[in-house]
């Protein structure tokens, strides 16, 4: 396609998604054999064992190493959004069938953002990264992304990769997504802290937070450049940390730290957004939704299995805020963020089925080998007409889903599951920092099996 004729194809699909050439025809015939959403290079790397999750087994460039999925999907310039998430009106950039694996290659936003200086070689190189280490699809989003004007003080910071339509999936599915894997692209990761974001940020109106003072505000009031607009002169604060065998190395002298590598997605989500605007504010990527998006939740790695309830035709799946570990709560604004590839089993589950837990009909639910995971947000409906913050909101809603989960699935008396949540389960602070704030709670299954 000549790039008039592409630049025709993107007002045909009303700025819903740039797409090449095979991209036009996915609604139409499927994509062909050297297309992204095509079988992956043949299973060139075939069907190996996955890495043991978290441990980094060299550069993994785009298209290159093991691609275990029977779709590769990576993250070029013209295909991503940058601080939004696909609407329920958008153009798919790969294609699967219900039930099959697709791989995709995502980026991290750490280090390529506007307060970063947008060079990728640049930043990571004064923290001793050589330049053929930096991801050239980082570098290349990083200098070329022009599908939205971007303002660093409003967009979403999340790389986000998609959307894939899932064959089969209509309004009213759930579409039920396995993490077969999610390796470490680089060996090193970023966390970071920005003025006026975060547990402890200073509130709009310029005064502490309920229950500290100004000189407790993170980062510290003193070093805020906001006023100078100018991003790199902000005073936001970035920590490098690196990943050695199955530990990330943070710090230096005393000032070292030393914990687990635990990847997993921060951000799987299906269309939610009944917008036809790319940039509006119901689609931005910071708060989750009933369509999952930016939840979070460091349980959801490799093994785990997360369902979505489906609002457009194809599910139009998405990914993106890879992270290499997280605590919950998500205290200073950033997990440890770092380029993953991750492979992941789509699967759409339909009404009366009995192949998904009856509350992810309505809202996000997961599990585990070992827990079932209800999940409560507190504003979860993309912000529209305002953003609630509030905790207990989220909790009493993660309470109400894990109810009626017992109840409804597992079949016990509504006043014995109360008790029994009260006296056995934990509700955990996902998140404190997404605007939209999440709780989940982590229900045995060896208690009630």
């Amino acid at each position: 396609m000549t790039h008039d004729g592409r630049r025709a194809a993107e007002h045909l699909a009303a700025g819903l998604g740039r797409r090449r050439l095979v991209q036009a025809a996915l609604g139409v015939a499927g994509a062909g054999a050297a297309a992204v959403g095509a079988p992956a290079a043949a299973h060139a790397h075939g069907s190996a064992a996955p890495r043991k999750p978290g441990r980094f087994g060299g550069i993994l460039q785009p298209g290159e190493g093991r691609i275990a999925g029977d779709v590769y999907l990576p993250s070029e310039p013209d295909d991503v959004l940058w601080g939004y998430v696909p609407s329920v009106h958008a153009t798919a950039v790969a294609r699967v069938r219900s039930g099959r694996t697709v791989t995709i290659d995502s980026i991290s936003h750490e280090g390529i953002l506007e307060d970063q200086g947008r060079d990728p070689v640049a930043w990571f190189g004064e923290h001793g990264v050589r330049s053929k280490d930096v991801l050239r699809d980082a570098v290349e989003v990083a200098a070329s992304y022009d599908r939205t004007r971007r303002n660093f003080d409003v967009d979403g910071p999340h790389v986000i990769t998609g959307p894939v339509f899932v064959e089969g999936a209509e309004p009213g599915d759930v579409l039920k997504i396995e993490t077969l894997e999610a390796a470490p692209r680089v060996p090193y990761g970023i966390v970071s802290s920005r003025h006026g974001k975060g547990a402890l940020a200073l509130t709009k109106d310029g005064v502490a937070p309920a229950g500290i003072t100004l000189d407790e505000v993170m980062p510290p009031v003193a070093t805020d450049g906001r006023g100078t607009g100018e991003p790199t002169a902000y005073g936001n604060v970035s920590v490098f940390a690196e990943l050695h065998g199955d530990k990330v190395r943070m710090g230096a002298g005393r000032s070292r730290v030393s914990f687990p590598v635990n990847t997993f997605f921060g951000t799987m989500g299906v269309a939610y957004a009944e917008t036809t605007e790319l940039t509006a504010p119901e689609a931005n990527s910071i708060p989750p939704t009933l369509g999952g998006g930016n939840i979070d939740i460091n349980l959801l790695g490799v093994g785990s299995t997360f369902y979505l309830p489906v609002k457009a035709e194809g599910a139009l799946f998405y990914v993106g805020d890879p992270h290499m570990a997280m605590g919950n709560g998500e205290v200073a604004l950033t997990a440890l963020e770092g380029s993953l590839r991750g492979t992941f089993r789509l699967t759409v589950c339909k009404p009366g089925s009995g192949e998904a837990p009856s509350v992810a009909y309505d809202y996000p639910f997961a599990e585990t080998d070992s827990a079932y995971i209800p999940i409560g947000l507190s504003d979860p409906d993309g912000s529209v007409g305002g953003q609630g913050s509030d905790l207990d909101v989220a909790m009493r809603r993660a309470v109400v889903n894990a109810l009626d989960f017992l109840e409804h699935d597992m079949g016990l008396d509504r006043a014995i599951a109360y008790a029994y949540l009260s006296a056995a389960s934990d509700f955990v602070v996902s998140q404190v920092v997404d605007r939209t704030v999440g709780v989940h709670g982590i229900i045995s299954k060896a208690d009630i099996s």
